[in-house]
């Protein structure tokens, strides 16, 4: 599997990770640049298109899991509950998908019980340290896959900036780790719950999360929650 580069937004930010292999030559390897690994994480989802892992995501209800609308691709399907993305906790095909700006809703063809994200409807206070989790790459080229789930604190540096689709987007630049690809999908954490969708990042210091709280209405109108 390949990764595709999207369009730059501001800066010469890509788009994380969405599935192909008629793109560009680095093979998609699951971990954040820096921070550290995570123990457990019911609410954890690892997204694959046509059998292939292709981003990070969260079950938020019993039916849905919020990821990347660019993770949107051929066949899919989610394993749930497990750190590992290749192993462990229970999967699901995916039987529809809904999408607003970089935001992405798959339902489930059967329910599934674990702890799932709650959902901020409030933005992160500019200047507060939030955490990211995912399993994109460990470095910003030529790095190895490890199976584990990362995370990482960052800190927010704006609430109103742009995702990959125009939506609005939550800006932060790293404290000890940042988001490249593999991450997109995943989410960032702030007072327990999730405030943002990881959209696009510049593989060294700066992300942008498309913002739970400006879709919050579309996500309860989709999801119920």
């Amino acid at each position: 599997m390949r990764i595709r580069l999207l369009a730059a937004l501001a800066g010469a930010v890509t788009a994380m990770l969405a599935p192909t292999a008629a793109y560009a030559d680095e093979p998609v390897t699951p971990n954040i640049i820096g921070g550290g690994t995570v123990s457990s994480a019911p609410w954890a989802a690892a997204v694959f298109s046509n059998g292939s892992f292709t981003c990070s995501g969260t079950i938020i209800s019993a039916n849905y899991v919020l990821t990347a609308r660019h993770c949107v691709s051929g066949t899919m399907s989610v394993r749930v509950g497990s750190v590992n993305y290749a192993s462990g906790g229970v999967t699901r095909t995916v039987a529809s998908s809904s999408s607003r700006y970089d935001l992405a809703l798959l339902r489930l063809s059967s329910s599934v019980s674990t702890s799932y994200m709650p959902l901020s409807s409030a933005y992160p206070p500019v200047g507060s340290s939030n955490s990211i989790y995912g399993w994109g790459m460990t470095c910003y080229s030529g790095c190895g896959a490890s199976p584990t789930l990362k995370t990482a604190t960052v800190q927010v540096t704006s609430t109103n900036q742009t995702d990959a689709y125009g939506g609005r987007a939550i800006g932060s630049t790293r404290i000890n780790g940042n988001a490249w690809r593999g991450d997109s999908g995943g989410p960032q954490v702030y007072n327990g719950a999730q405030v943002g969708v990881a959209s696009t990042a510049d593989g060294s210091s700066r992300q942008y999360y498309g913002s739970v709280a400006y879709n919050r209405a579309w996500i309860t109108s989709i999801a119920g929650v």
